[in-house]
């Protein structure tokens, strides 16, 4: 995929969503509660609260229950919007972060031409979202991403180093499918789609639960290249 498209290439696909929204709606409150510890999450979004301009507007993709990253973002000054497939994490997060505007959306509805116009952003947070994606899809997602900043606009992401596909794995009770990419790969994919990595730090994490095995968790603070 060429650094110039434009996200129009989501017309050759099939979007496939499967119960994925329908699990992240039975699991509510329990996410928050089987990853309590989120150090570097919050230390990716004090690197957006640090780096971007007051009152600047931000896009929390996937923003689940709104915490902590939404809340995060919302409590700098910041006016953030969230978006989440989830009907029940964009309700629990409507509570938890009254002072942010949530939409209940895929992201793909933001590419460029398509049902969403959120209009553009100075920073934007996608922390363990896109690796709810097929690998076909997230080259696409990031050209979204990189449509949606303003020019020079700051992006933090955060993935699990795995190279895997669109593999479906037992969560909180529920199954989900996931997608990864080992770290040298993901440099490559963020290259092509327009972004240069500014910062990068990573943690071995073992969720709170006994059927979400340990992972690596890679955060990496982007800026969007002109």
């Amino acid at each position: 995929m060429s650094a110039t498209n434009d996200g129009s290439d989501y017309s050759s696909l099939r979007l496939d969503r499967t119960g994925q929204a329908e699990a992240f709606d039975a699991i509510g409150d329990r996410y928050d509660e089987a990853f309590p510890h989120k150090e570097g999450q919050v230390g990716a979004g004090e690197w957006l609260i640090e780096s971007l301009a007051p009152g600047a507007r931000v896009l929390d993709l996937g923003s689940g229950t709104g915490v902590p990253t939404t809340r995060q973002l919302a409590d700098a000054g910041f006016e953030v919007v969230g978006v989440d497939f989830s009907a029940r994490m964009v309700e629990l997060a409507q509570g938890y972060v009254p002072t942010a505007t949530f939409h209940q959306l895929d992201l793909a509805d933001l590419r460029p031409g398509g049902p969403s116009d959120l209009g553009r952003f100075d920073g934007v947070a996608a922390f363990f979202s896109l690796l709810m994606l097929p690998r076909a899809e997230i080259p696409l997602a990031l050209r979204t991403i990189h449509h949606l900043l303003q020019p020079g606009g700051l992006f933090a992401l955060s993935m699990v180093e795995a190279h895997v596909d669109d593999f479906a794995i037992p969560f909180l009770g529920h199954t989900i499918r996931v997608s990864g990419y080992l770290l040298e790969d993901l440099h490559k994919i963020l290259d092509t789609a327009g972004f240069e990595i500014v910062k990068e730090t990573s943690y071995t994490y073992a969720p709170a639960t006994a059927d979400v095995p340990p992972e690596e968790q890679v955060f990496l603070c982007c800026r969007r290249r002109d």
